[in-house]
């Protein structure tokens, strides 16, 4: 059954080999049976262990444990504020699908909608990084950043300074970054700030062998709260490809958000607690947690999702929209890789009449990302949807709006990796004017783009059609 070296055997017998294909075949199908709820990769990866004696199991313990396990955070002063704000719930007023995504909304979340904020636009690192650094210089408290990728370049160098700044000054200063994200062996951007005495930590970062399995679920959340009360959110990592100015031939287009409002204290909620599970420490002091009037007339919800006790959130409430959708659902995302239970919901979507528009670019940052794209939307012709094909700059933006009352901005894509692996943070967010605006750069990227032809994908040669295929299948794992 196994192999022998060269001239010579395994340095091991063959039947101590076979019992240990045997166990570890075993332990994998019992936890497949236990642990997974989709029938199809159940069926994968029980097939996989025992056809590949050993490689299969090593494959799946790298692979295919995508659940991550927290202790409960304990942070009494915003738990009694939370209790204390459900006792009024807001309620979004007008149609009755609007209102019933809400209540989906709470039931997924668990949490009412915030009454009382206000969001600004920020298009791209020209607008957005003056901004972030401006509210780092003015801190006073607090200051909470949270970067999957946080590059270390001139960009990254004017945030490195900031923090600096900031934390000489008496501010208490706190930043995560994605261990995967910054580089996982070198990550010159965490060493940069550790020598700035700056208190940074990496994400799930280990050298540790039973802990490896982990690093395939990396934090892709972009936050930054500053003395509790304004937050930044959105898609945008640091780094000078974001400007326009600094990166005209690099540059990636992207949104970010100036946030204001009681609903910045969910914002700094999904960083205290990413902050506790890598460091053990409790950001519970009032410098973190102030009181936070109202500032605008949106209604907004965090939503965090990750393969922990979040899984599934993301999914289970773009469906709810997609099914309550009445006359729009217009996508935006960098990367297109939908399973097929949202598939089916955007086609259902479609045949009741709902105009569905989904914007993604023609090129992305990763050429193996593309090709997997191309293989997934050769299966998704029949939901009616009208895909656009966005030109360079690659679009790096992640919007979903419906029927011009709700959105969802923030760090997550429509991919297995997002949906599944990641952790991430969005916000819903009921407004017709935020809503509109939103809308309107939607009107500009499908202006600009060109509508896709499923017949140009049929028409490829078959070598390129079974490459596109079998990068389909890897790239949730990449």
């Amino acid at each position: 059954m196994f192999p022998t070296w060269i001239g010579g055997v395994w340095p091991l017998p063959n039947w101590l080999w076979t019992v240990a294909y045997v166990a570890l075949a075993g332990l994998v199908t019992a936890d497949v049976l236990l642990k997974k709820s989709d029938v199809r990769g159940a069926l994968g990866w029980i097939g996989a262990v025992w056809l590949a004696p050993i490689i299969g199991s090593l494959l799946y313990y790298m692979f295919g444990i995508n659940r991550v396990t927290r202790r409960a955070l304990r942070l009494t002063r915003l738990d009694r504020r939370q209790i204390a704000a459900s006792h009024a719930p807001a309620e979004p007023q007008g149609a009755v699908n609007i209102q019933t995504l809400a209540e989906v909304g709470r039931r997924v979340t668990g949490a009412p909608l915030a009454a009382g904020n206000s969001f600004s636009i920020l298009k791209g690192g020209d607008e957005a990084y003056p901004a972030m650094l401006e509210a780092i210089r003015s801190a006073r408290h607090s200051l909470a950043m949270a970067s999957y990728i946080f590059r270390d370049d001139a960009a990254g160098e004017e945030f490195v300074h900031a923090l600096r700044d900031a934390h000489g000054r008496g501010v208490q200063v706190r930043v995560l970054v994605d261990s995967v994200g910054t580089g996982y062996f070198l990550s010159p951007i965490y060493h940069r700030l550790k020598r700035a005495r700056v208190p940074v930590a990496r994400f799930l970062h280990t050298w540790l062998p039973w802990r490896m399995p982990f690093l395939n679920m990396r934090n892709h959340r972009k936050l930054l709260v500053a003395d509790g009360r304004l937050a930044f959110m959105g898609g945008m990592n640091v780094g000078v490809e974001n400007c326009l100015s600094r990166a005209p031939r690099d540059y990636v287009e992207d949104i970010h958000f100036r946030v204001e409002g009681p609903v910045v204290r969910s914002v700094m909620e999904a960083f205290a607690r990413d902050w506790t599970f890598t460091t053990e420490e409790t950001l519970d002091q009032d410098c973190w947690w102030p009181e936070i009037k109202p500032q605008g007339p949106v209604l907004a919800r965090g939503l965090r999702t990750g393969p922990d006790a979040d899984i599934y959130k993301l999914e289970t409430l773009l469906g709810a929209a997609l099914n309550l959708a009445k006359t729009r659902i217009r996508i935006v995302t960098p990367y297109f890789l939908p399973d097929q239970a949202l598939q089916f919901a955007i086609a259902q979507a479609v045949m009741r009449g709902v105009k569905v528009d989904i914007a993604i670019p023609e090129r992305s940052d990763h050429i193996y990302f593309d090709w997997a794209v191309r293989a997934h939307l050769r299966f998704f012709h029949y939901t009616g949807a009208q895909v656009y094909l966005s030109p360079r700059p690659f679009d790096h933006s992640k919007l979903v709006t419906l029927d011009g009352e709700w959105s969802l901005i923030g760090s997550s894509n429509w991919d297995t990796r997002s949906f599944r692996l990641n952790f991430e943070y969005d916000l819903e967010c009921y407004d017709a004017s935020l809503t509109a605006a939103l809308d309107s750069m939607i009107d500009a990227k499908i202006a600009a783009a060109r509508k896709l032809d499923y017949g140009e994908l049929l028409r490829q040669p078959l070598a390129a059609r079974l490459r596109d295929a079998l990068f389909r299948l890897l790239v949730p794992y990449l």
